[in-house]
């Protein structure tokens, strides 16, 4: 019997999505509201005969979606975006209330950049026809052809954003999908198969799973029928997915952690740097691309301190429904359990609490912004990503000092860099990141790579780099003179 979740007016289907039917489950899991911690409902886990379904049903979809050309598939995919932003307020509330993210920022951003990454890459898929390379002897016409049935494992910090970021170039350069709803936050993923259904995307087209890692996941990642693995998420679990999906040689793309730095040299609008600053904690922290390590130059640590002490106090904590909330909860208790140990252990190693480092009245999974400093470079709290409102500071005395410091985590991610322009920029070149922000943050494009370096990941999204992820690349060569079999021919 099919089970629902009910947000206010808002009914989500606990099941399934595969075909185009909702399929039932044996067992299913409670989900919590961080909000206040409330079962929101129950939502299905997967098994064995679930994931075969679910992989069936793309196989039997691929070929005919596979052979629609990018423009006849754009008009599905254009559909599906429509369909997105029709249910705009349902997927804000909806996951505001699930994952716990800011419902002002859900609705004046997350959805329509949701709506973008289908829109963007249906248009763009249309760009990667004809392409051909003409040399001497031959022209190379590339192909980049689908490569079958595509798994997606997203988070629980960003479901709705992270999911059609990859469902995107994924569905547009024909292959099939089944996304791996997070089970922290799974509700968007079966919004997202209701709008699919609406738009009129085949069955089997796109397919969502719920359930747990350990089940559902794995299952997915270890199939010999997968064709590729995109996965978001954590370092230990993407060992994992790696390991699972060697033995069947499937590549993966694997956007992983961060602990990057935030830079602000002797140069920086202070004021300016310091407001950027206190957009870490936004998401309570939970943002894997966020500058968690500020590196202040020395001569300034004391004025951007006070600075940014000022712009921290003012942020509100709060119910992240409400317009005026800055700051919400953390997901889940035992993630609130990791961040509190990261900071006693810090303390314990001699770490100075500037502000917070500790929970927040408003509720149980709810988390102060916290900073601290006299940390070592060795120190877990500086090495190891928390993900969580805790940031650290260290001072510097010159450049080399700087990049030292900056480099010196096994991550790569992101970064900050504020100062003058032509200095920022040159630093910004030395540190060893996928990408970084000068006198900026959060800018973000299409058509430009994203991911990171050393344990923050594997490959670029992003462009004409999600479609070679997501494709097959074939070169047809014609010869430009009659080819004529030689033994001599090397």
């Amino acid at each position: 019997m099919s089970k629902f979740i009910k947000i206010n007016e808002i009914t989500i289907s606990s099941d399934h999505y595969i075909g185009g039917q909702r399929v039932a489950a044996e067992h299913y899991l409670e989900v919590f509201s961080p909000i206040d911690g409330q079962v929101l409902g129950q939502v299905a886990n997967g098994s064995p005969s679930i994931i075969n379904q679910a992989i069936e049903a793309a196989e039997r979809a691929f070929p005919a979606w596979a052979a629609l050309s990018a423009a006849e598939r754009k008009v599905y995919l254009d559909k599906f975006a429509d369909e997105i932003g029709k249910r705009a307020d349902e997927f804000a509330l909806t996951e505001s209330t699930d994952a716990g993210v800011l419902f002002s920022r859900m609705q004046h951003g997350v959805v329509g950049r949701a709506q973008l990454n289908i829109r963007h890459f249906a248009e763009h898929a249309l760009r990667l026809q004809n392409h051909s390379i003409d040399t001497k002897q031959a022209e190379h016409l590339v192909r980049h052809d689908p490569a079958g049935v595509v798994v997606i494992i997203t988070p629980w910090n960003a479901p709705l954003m992270l999911s059609t970021w990859k469902l995107g170039p994924a569905l547009a350069s024909g292959n099939t999908c089944i996304l791996k709803a997070p089970e922290w936050a799974p509700c968007t993923s079966s919004l997202l198969a209701d709008a699919a259904q609406a738009a009129g995307i085949p069955p089997g087209v796109f397919n969502v799973v719920q359930g747990t890692g350990l089940e559902s996941g794995a299952g997915l990642v270890a199939d010999p029928r997968i064709a590729r693995v995109s996965f978001t998420g954590s370092v230990p679990t993407a060992k994992l997915i790696a390991q699972s999906a060697a033995q069947n040689l499937v590549p993966c793309s694997l956007e992983l952690g961060g602990k990057s730095p935030f830079i602000v040299l002797a140069s920086a609008d202070i004021d300016n740097a310091a407001a950027t600053a206190a957009l870490m904690y936004r998401n309570a922290g939970q943002v894997c691309l966020a500058g968690t390590r500020l590196l202040v130059h020395e001569s300034i640590k004391d004025e951007f301190v006070e600075a940014m002490r000022a712009y921290v106090e003012a942020l509100n904590v709060g119910d992240p429904r409400d317009p005026a909330t800055e700051v919400g909860p953390i997901i889940h208790q035992r993630q609130v359990e990791r961040v509190a140990g990261f900071i006693e252990r810090a303390k314990a190693a001699g770490a100075v609490v500037l502000w917070g480092a500790e929970k927040h009245p408003f509720g149980e999974l709810y988390f102060k912004p916290t900073l601290l400093t006299n940390v070592k470079q060795d120190d877990e709290i500086v090495q190891n990503e928390v993900f969580g409102p805790v940031l650290t500071l260290q001072t510097f005395s010159h450049d080399d000092e700087l990049i030292a410091m900056a480099n010196g985590t096994d991550y790569g991610l992101g970064g900050v860099c504020y100062g003058e322009q032509q200095h920022a920029t040159e630093i910004a070149k030395r540190v060893r990141t996928g990408f970084i922000w000068v006198n900026s943050f959060g800018i973000r494009d299409l058509e430009a790579p994203f991911g990171g370096i050393k344990r923050s990941g594997i490959g670029r999204e992003g462009g004409n780099w999600s479609f070679e992820f997501f494709c097959d690349i074939k070169d047809v060569v014609v010869p430009k003179k009659p080819f004529r079999a030689s033994f001599s021919q090397r």
